[in-house]
């Protein structure tokens, strides 16, 4: 998880990532560090949900393509 996370900034060294959190508990203080969690995930949840109902919609006309073919066999019976 740790190595995910050093990835994720940029390879910095973990004396980097200690001062940046101890910046960020100076500047928010450690009770508004859960509230900003947790608006952190509900946006990144928001923005998988969005990316996904972009992916429906780009999708859905070759499901249907797929499904017309089924439907006509149907109808011929």
């Amino acid at each position: 998880m740790l190595n995910s996370i050093l990835l994720l900034l940029g390879g910095l060294s973990g004396w980097e990532v200690v001062l940046i959190v101890l910046v960020v508990l100076l500047l928010f203080g450690g009770k508004k560090i859960p509230e900003l969690m947790k608006g952190l995930g509900k946006g990144v949840r928001s923005f998988k949900e969005g990316m996904n109902e972009v992916t429906d919609e780009i999708n859905k006309p070759l499901n249907d393509d797929k499904k017309e073919p089924e439907k006509k066999e149907e109808e011929k019976k």
